[in-house]
């Protein structure tokens, strides 16, 4: 039986030999409803030039920083959307369900009460030892979930990552948040242990907020930073646990920096406990809801020696007898201005998002390879 549509294939066939002869690249003709479909007639123009002509790029070209900023503001939602999705799915199998997101952290101050409070009675001089250390531990616990979680995410979101095409600092921020969230379930519980042990209300409550909004900027800088560690080293996760075990020993999470001994440790080493950033972001959520922390600091009187050293000989000791003298490390000496704290926060913060947004930004069309 003879084909219809021979004639028109012959012509198309025979179209194609003149347009290579004459130089023209084409490819072969198609029949879409009796139409004939031929591929672009290039004219011997490079591809580059023909792209540039008609506004294409390469899909996984990295943009321009400020093409960045904006796609990451437009995906915003999506960033609230996920991280209350995964709050909601991390402990969904959980017969107690959400309330985990309370237990977790109070459990774990719990435990470090148990053993340095209780067993080994060291309050290092602190007044109010508890909420002191209660405070300390769901402070730093923020930055240690930030820093655990997002060193996998890269990898454990390869097939989201695969699928589709979005900025990828969207998913460690999207962490982030979702750590900033069960950070404000942790501050609820964080308030009722202070009333609890006598701590009064007072406006410097506020100062909680600012606190935490600049600890949050410095955790979606070394997220980002993190993220593309974790991305690009696969036994970087495994180091980490490690780095922010030790990191907490050095941060005065357990104790007060401040009651270091000077004998054993240099002025200037205390001084740069005091000021790392775990450290500082810790301090400053401590002497906005602790009055005993905030009137005990050192410097928060004029400087008295007498007093000062019946706190370094008596304050220290778990005898009742002696809590009065735990009040008077107010006449020491600070080894770090406490009136720079704010100063050191907002320089932490904005050096850590400024830095973990370029690090993360110059690997964008990395992630997502192997």
């Amino acid at each position: 039986m003879n084909d219809p549509r021979a004639p028109l294939r012959s012509r198309l066939a025979a179209r194609g030999s003149r347009d290579q002869q004459a130089g023209r690249i084409t490819g072969p003709g198609e029949l879409e409803g009796g139409v004939a479909v031929l591929s672009p007639d290039f004219s011997g123009e490079p591809l580059a030039n023909y792209a540039v002509r008609h506004g294409l790029r390469p899909s996984a070209q990295r943009p321009s920083v400020s093409a960045y900023l904006y796609q990451l503001w437009r995906r915003m939602p999506f960033i609230l959307a996920y991280a209350t999705a995964r709050n909601i799915a991390m402990y969904t199998e959980a017969k107690l369900g959400q309330l985990w997101q309370v237990l977790t952290p109070l459990l774990n101050a719990g435990v470090y009460f148990l053993i340095f409070g209780l067993l080994l009675h060291i309050n290092r001089g602190v007044p109010n030892y508890l909420a002191f250390l209660v405070t300390g531990v769901f402070v730093f616990n923020f930055t240690q979930r930030v820093f655990l979680t997002t060193s996998n995410v890269m990898r454990e979101s390869l097939p989201l990552i695969r699928a589709l095409q979005f900025p990828r600092a969207s998913l460690p921020l999207a962490y982030v948040m979702v750590e900033l969230q069960q950070m404000a379930l942790s501050m609820v519980v964080l308030i009722v242990i202070v009333l609890i042990t006598g701590e009064p209300v007072t406006w410097y409550w506020l100062l909680v907020i600012p606190a935490l909004a600049l600890q949050t900027i410095f955790n979606a800088g070394v997220g980002l930073l993190v993220a593309r560690l974790g991305a690009q080293l696969n036994d970087f996760s495994q180091l980490l646990p490690f780095l922010m075990r030790t990191w907490l020993y050095v941060s005065g999470v357990l104790y007060s920096i401040a009651t270091l001994n000077l004998k054993t440790a240099p002025q200037w080493v205390i001084t740069v406990l005091e000021l790392n950033p775990a450290a500082l972001y810790i301090t400053l959520v401590r002497n906005a809801l602790l009055q005993t922390q905030r009137l005990s600091q050192p410097g928060a009187r004029t400087y008295n020696r007498g007093r000062c050293d019946q706190w370094l000989t008596l304050g220290h000791s778990t005898n009742p007898k002696f809590a009065m003298y735990q009040s008077y490390s107010a006449y020491c000496a600070p080894h770090a201005n406490p009136h720079y704290y704010w100063y050191w926060g907002i320089g932490w913060a904005a050096l850590a998002l400024v830095a973990g947004f370029f690090f993360f930004w110059r690997a964008e069309t990395r992630y997502g390879r192997g």
